[in-house]
């Protein structure tokens, strides 16, 4: 992809999810993730209603009359994307691969952030960490991040997702919101998970084709394996075929839904061909 081909759609991402953000997902953004607790604002005059509780004692003595703290919630917080990038993601039998569907989910909440003025970073991960961006504020960081979601070629097709939390936790210090973005079509992570779910506020956000739900009769077909590049002659018209592949699909759906809701995190299911927009608002809305 060349320069301008790769800033004309950096742009009509931007126009399509900011528009988003700004409308929508901006507000539900707020309430749902709260600040890190109350700040210390300033002292003024006690009025009648004040809580004697947040009375300023050394004020009130120096100035011989009552004087109150104000305090404030702290609302700046970090968000941390954390994108599968394995050659599973380049899937899709509709209007568009799941790559295409991580990458405007991740703008869109980028841009819900960016409105609230909290930081947002970026980890794109296979089976080792290929990229990490740190949390910094601002339009320009967040339109990188989104340059990086569409151009960035990965050196493994392959997935790790505890690796990848594993390196969460020792570059993230303070506590953070984490959105895992990916099929899952893996397992082993439940004990990181739960580790990285105790320190963050963690949300799995899994995007999927209904075709990867069950193979269809098609007789005898050749498939590779896109994160392998394993090539296999499979009969497809076999019921004990499809069964098999269908039960190993639903396993890994189950272990997702089981690990993440087990370690006290999130979760969120999109299908490619459906509306993400209702599928974020509607969850924004049970957090909130």
């Amino acid at each position: 992809m060349d320069t301008k081909e790769l800033l004309k759609k950096v742009r009509k991402i931007e126009i399509k999810t900011r528009r988003l953000s700004d409308h929508i997902f901006g507000g539900e953004y707020h309430s749902t993730f709260k600040g890190r607790g109350m700040t210390f604002s300033e002292v003024r005059q006690y009025q009648f209603g004040d809580d004697v509780r947040s009375i300023d004692w050394n004020v009130t003595a120096r100035y011989n009359e009552p004087f109150v703290k104000v305090f404030e919630e702290e609302r700046e917080l970090t968000m941390m994307l954390m994108v599968d990038v394995s050659g599973s993601e380049l899937f899709g039998t509709t209007n568009q691969f799941k790559k295409g569907i991580i990458t405007e989910i991740s703008a869109t909440l980028a841009f819900s952030a960016l409105q609230n003025n909290d930081k947002v970073g970026l980890i794109l991960f296979s089976d080792e960490i290929e990229l990490f961006i740190p949390p910094k504020k601002g339009k320009s960081h967040v339109l990188r991040i989104i340059r990086e979601l569409l151009e960035f070629k990965p050196r493994s097709n392959r997935t790790n997702i505890a690796e990848a939390l594993k390196y969460l936790s020792n570059v993230l210090k303070k506590r953070a919101i984490v959105f895992v973005l990916s099929d899952f079509m893996a397992d082993d992570y439940e004990r990181t998970l739960k580790i990285t779910g105790n320190k963050h506020d963690v949300t799995g956000i899994r995007v999927y084709d209904e075709r990867e739900e069950h193979i269809p009769n098609l007789g005898m077909v050749q498939m590779e394996d896109a994160e392998t590049g394993a090539v296999s002659l499979i009969n497809t018209q076999s019921k004990k075929v499809r069964a098999a592949y269908g039960a190993y699909h639903k396993e890994r759906v189950e272990y997702f839904k089981e690990t993440f809701t087990k370690s006290g995190c999130g979760i969120l299911s999109c299908r490619v061909d459906e509306s993400y927009v209702k599928k974020l608002l509607g969850y924004f809305k049970r957090r909130g």
